[in-house]
Order: structure tokens, then sequence, then C-alpha cells
């Protein structure tokens, strides 16, 4: 009697109770532990309904074809031919799993390509909506755009002329101002001129040490500066609307902040703050808000002016900031909401400003004009308290010493040649006072040159 599973003459037989079977032992353990039912019915089956079978001590038979060398061969041959056989077989599963892989990795990879380049058209249509937003003049039937670039309610209080109601500096606010004014004037006093500042005749010997080509080559020309000491940090705007922020110690672009459409013509750091400001010819101002990655976001988008932005300058607090524009006004903002607290225009003066800086105190804000004119205000009560000519050209640059006791600015003059001239004043006394040294100097320098000058961010150390 045979195997019901191998169909073999069982070394030790056993019986099922159940269903009359004849298995192997060994073979009906397993298939029991492994399925818990008979091989054959399919009936649930266990090792209980198993009844050994007791069988006379026999010699099994050699098989007929071992029992000759030419039946051995024989064997062997069949053997051989299976394993081929099966060899094949393998070889050929191989292979059309390999043609399957590889097509599935070439649809993956045009899977990528096509997701890449719908993200680039996607990237492009979003620059362009965005251009195209900040290009496109809105309908005398649109609602007015507030500072933060959203829209304002129909209910926003317009005051004379259409203009928008500012919700003006507050007590607290101007209490915040003059605490910090008394603080850094009584630190000022005491302060003396440290012995490291660089005297003249060192800055004659620097050298440059490298140059920066920051911006794209078809539309060259770096237009304002500005360097974050606490982590070395040098920013650059530029005419090709883009602010670059560069790694003087690493010697490489650390990021490029994109929104502006027009050139870029004024950038600050605010001091202890990972924020950073950008003043273009679009007509806008941009917070930047620094992230962990190390890129800067787009916070507000200021919309206040009517011109080109010329000049952005931060207060001592770092909680305020100031613009001015060709639009002859100059706003205070709440640099934490990007709220246009108040814009200043004086009906008097209708030159637009080319320029602007705080005092080192924060009370006083000195604005520099397109005729050559710096005008003087009291920061708490927006008042013009002085003015100083003394220049043909317009001011582009307004600098207070240090200590606070000096106010100088250069103007430029375009003609045959590209005139710069400087002029120093003492601030304490408001009188005209030349000084010794390159302020007082004036620079012939061709536009060429300027061109040449202004294109590459160029690093240089004293000897």
């Amino acid at each position: 009697m045979n195997c019901s599973i191998s169909s073999e003459v069982p070394e030790e037989p056993v019986v099922s109770k159940k269903y009359g079977l004849l298995y192997e032992k060994r073979l009906i353990e397993r298939h029991i532990a492994d399925y818990g039912k008979c091989p054959v019915t399919g009936e649930p089956l266990t090792m209980e309904d198993i009844v050994p079978v007791k069988t006379g001590k026999i010699v099994k038979p050699r098989s007929l074809t071992a029992a000759s060398i030419p039946g051995m061969l024989g064997m062997f041959q069949n053997e051989w031919d299976a394993l081929m056989l099966s060899n094949f077989a393998l070889e050929q599963q191989l292979h059309t799993a390999r043609q399957e892989l590889s097509h599935a990795l070439y649809q993956h990879d045009a899977a990528c390509r096509v997701i890449a380049r719908l993200k680039k058209e996607r990237d492009e249509a979003r620059s362009l909506l965005a251009q195209a937003e900040r290009q496109a003049p809105l309908p005398a039937s649109a609602v007015t755009a507030v500072s933060n670039g959203k829209r304002a309610s129909e209910e926003e209080d317009m005051g004379p002329g259409a203009k928008r109601m500012r919700p003006g500096v507050s007590d607290s606010i101007i209490a915040e101002l003059t605490e910090c004014n008394a603080a850094l004037s009584q630190q000022r006093k005491k302060r003396q001129i440290p012995p490291t500042l660089a005297p003249i005749d060192a800055l004659e010997r620097y050298t440059q040490l490298s140059s920066h080509p920051l911006h794209k080559t078809n539309k060259p020309g770096i237009t304002s500066i500005d360097i974050n000491l606490l982590k070395d940090i040098v920013a650059t705007g530029g005419i090709d609307s883009n602010a670059v922020l560069f790694g003087r110690t690493s010697g490489e672009i650390l990021s490029t902040l994109s929104g502006h459409s027009k050139k870029v013509t004024s950038v600050k750091f605010v001091a202890h703050n990972d924020v950073f400001l950008s003043g273009s010819a679009d007509k806008t101002v941009r917070i930047w808000q620094g992230s962990e990655d190390g890129n800067y976001n787009c916070r507000h988008i200021l919309k206040d002016h009517t011109a080109e932005v010329q000049a952005v300058t931060v207060h001592a607090t770092n909680n305020y900031f100031v613009t001015a524009s060709l639009d002859a006004t100059w706003c205070f903002y709440d640099l934490s909401s990007g709220l246009c607290l108040t814009q200043v225009e004086d009906p008097t003066n209708s030159m637009g400003y080319t320029s602007a800086a705080f005092h080192p105190d924060g009370l006083i804000l000195g604005t520099g004009t397109i005729g050559s004119t710096v005008r003087i205000w009291d920061v708490k009560s927006r008042g013009n308290v002085a003015n100083f000519d003394g220049h043909t050209g317009a001011v582009t640059a307004i600098s207070f010493s240090e200590n606070g006791y000096f106010l100088a600015w250069i103007s430029i003059i375009v003609g045959v040649t590209l005139q710069l001239q400087a002029q120093i004043y003492e601030f304490t006394k408001l009188a005209a006072s030349k000084q010794n040294g390159i302020a007082s100097k004036l620079y012939l320098i061709c536009p060429a040159q300027v061109e040449q000058l202004v294109s590459n961010l160029v690093l240089m150390q004293g000897t």
C-alpha cells in the first residue's frame, strides 16, 4: 500500500480513523501542523485521529533503474535534463522581471520629468500673475489697498483728497521713542572714540581682497548695500530687481530674494531680529522674515507710496522704520505688523526724497531731497525743524556720525563728468564746517568707471 501524499511505500505508516487513508507519519504530522485538515478530503483532522500501523521489518527493494550502471546513467541524465529545464525557466522569469523593472523605471523617470516641468510652469505662471497684479492699475471702482497689501473695507475712513487716514503715532510709541533716546544719549556722553578706528591714512592703504558678481550679468549694478555685523552677512540691492545676501566668511551667496518688479533701491537689516527690509523703484517695500533653513520669506508688501521708494532706515528700537519716496512723503511704520502709522507730507516742499537716516538717538530724522536740500525732522511732532543747503545735485546718501554730533551727505552732479560732492555739518550747532579728510574732497569719476565700480561687491582690507 502507498502513502496518500507521496504515493510511495511508507516507512512508518499511519492510518486515519475517520477516513481510512494511509499516510507516511512524518508527512501527515507536518501537514496537520500547517493546515489542520486532511490533505485528501479537506476535512478537519488532528493527530488524535491518526493510528500507527504495525508492520514487519522488511528490506526495501532497490529500484530497477538503480540496479545497473546503464540504469543509473539514465537516471542521472533525467535529473540533469530536469535541472536544465528548471534553470531555463528561471532565466526566462529573470529576463521578464528585468524588462518589467526597466519599464517601471522608465515610467517613473518620465513621470518625474513631467512633474518637474509642471512645477516649473506653475512657478512661472505664479510669477507672471504676481507681476501682473503689481503692475495692473486698479479701476476707479476698486477698493483701495492698505499698507500690508490687503484690501480695505468700504467703511475705511478717508481724509481730504481721498487720502487714507492713518492711525498716527500714539502716546505710548512716543514714550517708547523718548525712553530709547534718553538711554542712548546717556550712553553716548560716556563713550570714547575706540582706538581701533581706522585713520584716513590707513584707509588709503586698503587693498582689494576679492570681487563677487552677485547680480545678473544682463542687468549689472549694485544700488544699495548693508551689513549684518552679528552674522557677518552682506546684503546688496541690484538693478536686476533682486536683493542678495552674501556670506563674507563663506564667500558664497546665502539667499537671493526675488519679488520686486524694478530695481532695489535700498536694503536694511534689523539688528537682533532675523528681519530684512527692501525698498524698490516699483513703489513698494517688502519685509522679509528669516527661517530656520536660512531662507527669507516675504511677510509684508507695503504699498503706501505713489512713486519710487528711495530709502529705508530703521529706528534704534528696532521696532519701527521709515521709508522715503520720490512722491515727497516719508512713512513711519510699525515693524511687527507692517502698518503705516503716519505718512508725512510737507505742503511747502514738492521735491521727492532720495535718502533718509535716523539720528543714533532716534528722535531726529534726516532726509535728502532731489533738489539738493537736507531736511531735518522731529520724529515726535513730525515737523520740519531745519534745512541744509550747499549742493547742486540730488542728495543720494545721508549719515549721522556714531556719536550723533555730525551729519554728512553726498550728492551727484551728472554732466560731462560725474561729480560726487560730500559735505559735513556740525549738527549740534546747525552750522556748516568743512572738515579735513575724505568727506571734504571732490572726486571726478567718469560714468563708465562708476558702472564698473558698482557692478561687483568688492571686499577690502587694510595693510
